[in-house]
């Protein structure tokens, strides 16, 4: 069935109904991050705690809104209320909430904030008291673009997205018959730069696919997330699929292509479920295939399976793994925008390029260009993981202090430890200290600090992270996804783990620190590709910021922050040892020997560096030497 412009409207209306019911609607995210934390038995219980308790209301899976450390999170909805939501569901609490929704209490103790809604009157009294969602510490400093639909439609319900605005963006190309150039000059003027990583202009790729000769011509989404702690592409296909797909179809009527394909991993299972039926959906509806809206263009979009090879997110071995040859860079003599996929002209960009691409022709240029800074315009978003509180998906203005980013946003660190480095950019990004915890957040700024923006992987460490030891993690990273294939990478990346091993080991000598310095400025301008030219920034930053502790290391056999087991030995404070037996009790080796209520002991010869026995003691008795 096709249809036309007009008919978005009717199929808006029915989506608002679907969104905004006569009863209540209860959401449950049921992204990754829910299900992992036993969203689906929270979804069971509902459904039967409803079936029970006569409640006029709908139980509905919707994608993550971010918070996911508040996971598994309800919502509810009603007319005339806000959406309400409740945070670290378990079955029970559902049963609980059901009844006193019941009721008409709606539980303000378990709240944790609750959000307008279109057509929301003045809240009811005892609602006005939960914590509005935009005075929330983690959302405050927020600015929701990309993230707009997440945890709030259900992403197996295109007539949701339509109703939240959903393919108005091709809605208005066509009906207004804005030409592709000008689709291309809006983009521009919106400053948008790809957010996978280099941040490239994103115009001057269609421009020059739209000159290119040759057809056909073809758009790939990357949706190949490879980096350790990132999931900001995989949280939007499965929270919001329909987005991208609209930004897919928008870019190949920029640049004049039939045919659009996202690669995405395998190891993305519910994105590959949702992103299928989104196609499958937008298909029926007529906004894929032939005659789109009637507007004379024919455009559709495939799914290409990875697997896993994190060297595949680097676009040549991307285009190689999709034409069914090794995933493996190749120089680039020519640029893919004339000569791609099958030798033909191509634009590749990543989800969230694609995701901000609709709401730009939606919203206008402006509403992105506005946001950020000069050089680096609009939202990033960040997956904030490590040693930090509130953990989660953000999304923030370009040029967001990293200090606000950490402690207004994710709460400061766990533990109320001191905060160490955080390092952006993924695996080949580098490691900030806290001396620049003020860094402005953009492209220019982290790549002078010697980092990057990357795809928006941020991990925090705190006081007890050895930042000789991380650098040699995320080189052993680095050192397994390289395809082998030059010498510079395949050689000079196990040529520094060597070294840092080394060092870890306590074997580590004071020219070690200019090898390692020389290896990687070598292999960083030699390498064939970014996977090479980018892994030494982890060792390279934390040189550049933490040399004292590789010296450490090395002149003193000494590690820090505790963690190389081969520089720390593990023994009792006599002072405040009480004799508990907690850590006798717990030793796996019984290293440890002692009376109840006398002063222990650890035997050096036997214990295995496990560190149980300074977690369990209530005293801080063990101590590191």
């Amino acid at each position: 069935m096709s249809i036309e412009i007009k008919d978005l409207d009717k199929i808006k209306e029915s989506g608002f109904k679907s969104l905004n019911p006569d009863s209540l609607r209860i959401t449950v995210g049921m992204a990754s991050c829910g299900l992992a934390t036993g969203a689906q038995k929270v979804f069971d219980a509902l459904v039967e705690a409803v079936k029970g308790s006569g409640l006029d209301a709908r139980v509905v899976r919707v994608g993550c809104i971010g918070y996911c450390e508040k996971e598994p999170l309800v919502e509810v909805t009603g007319p005339e209320l806000p959406r309400i939501c409740y945070p670290d569901m378990t079955p029970e609490r559902a049963g609980e909430l059901v009844k006193s929704l019941a009721v008409g209490n709606y539980r303000e103790d378990m709240a944790l904030f609750r959000a307008s809604k279109d057509n929301a009157a003045e809240p009811p009294g005892e609602v006005k008291d939960i914590v509005a969602f935009d005075e929330l510490p983690y959302f405050k400093r927020q600015k929701r673009y990309v993230l707009d639909n997440a945890g709030v439609i259900d992403p197996e319900n295109i007539e949701e997205y339509i109703a939240r605005g959903g393919y108005s963006s091709i809605g208005k190309i066509f009906k207004e018959k804005i030409s592709p150039e000008d689709v291309i000059e809006t983009i521009k003027k919106s400053g948008l730069r790809g957010r996978g990583g280099a941040g490239f202009p994103t115009y001057r790729k269609w421009e020059s696919a739209r000159r290119a000769g040759g057809y056909p011509k073809y758009v790939i989404c990357n949706a190949d997330e490879g980096d350790p702690g990132a999931f900001m592409d995989r949280n939007i296909l499965e929270s919001d699929p329909h987005s991208v797909i609209e930004g897919m179809i928008i870019g190949g009527y920029a640049i004049g292509a039939g045919q659009g394909i996202v690669y995405i991993r395998h190891e993305y299972p519910l994105a590959v479920k949702r992103l299928g039926l989104a196609l499958k959906q937008a298909r029926e509806k007529g906004l894929l295939g032939r005659d789109i809206m009637g507007s004379g263009f024919d455009f559709d979009i495939g799914m290409s399976r990875g697997g896993g090879a994190f060297v595949c997110g680097e676009s040549s071995a991307l285009i190689a793994s999709i034409e069914g040859k090794v995933g493996e860079p190749r120089p680039k003599f020519v640029h893919m925008a004339e000569s791609g996929l099958w030798e033909c002209p191509t634009v590749l960009n990543n989800v969230k390029t694609w995701a901000s691409v609709t709401n730009i022709i939606r919203k206008g240029a402006e509403s992105f260009s506005q946001i950020g800074t000069d050089k680096s315009k609009g939202t990033m978003i960040f997956a904030l993981v490590g040693k930090i509180k509130n953990t989660g998906l953000v999304e923030v203005p370009m040029g967001i202090k990293l200090r606000d980013l950490i402690y207004e946003i994710g709460g400061g660190i766990q533990g109320d430890k001191k905060f160490k480095a955080v390092q952006t950019g993924g695996p080949s990004g580098g490691c900030v200290p806290e001396k620049l915890l003020d860094l402005p957040v953009d492209y220019e700024a982290l790549t002078e600090a010697g980092s990057m923006m990357g795809s928006g992987g941020m991990i925090v460490m705190d006081e007890e992270t050895c930042m000789v030891n991380i650098a040699k993690y995320f080189l052993n990273f680095t050192m397994e996804e390289s395809c082998g294939k030059c010498t510079p990478c395949r050689e000079g990346i196990k040529q520094m783990y060597e070294i840092l091993d080394r060092i870890t080991k306590g074997e580590g000598r004071p020219e070690d620190i200019e090898t390692l310095e020389t290896l990687g400025h070598i292999i960083k301008e030699t390498s064939l590709c970014q996977l090479g030219g980018s892994a030494p920034n982890p060792v390279l930053t934390t040189l550049r910021y933490f040399k004292d502790e590789y010296m450490a290391h090395i002149n003193e056999k000494k590690c820090p922050a505790g963690v190389c087991t081969a520089l720390i030995e593990y023994s009792i404070d006599a002072d405040n040892c009480t004799g508990c037996g907690l850590c006798l009790k717990n030793c796996p080796v019984n290293a440890i020997s002692g009376e109840k209520k006398q002063t222990h002991t650890i035997d050096p010869a036997m214990c295995i560096k496990c560190g149980i026995c300074r977690s369990v003691c209530p005293f801080e008795a063990v101590i590191l030497k």
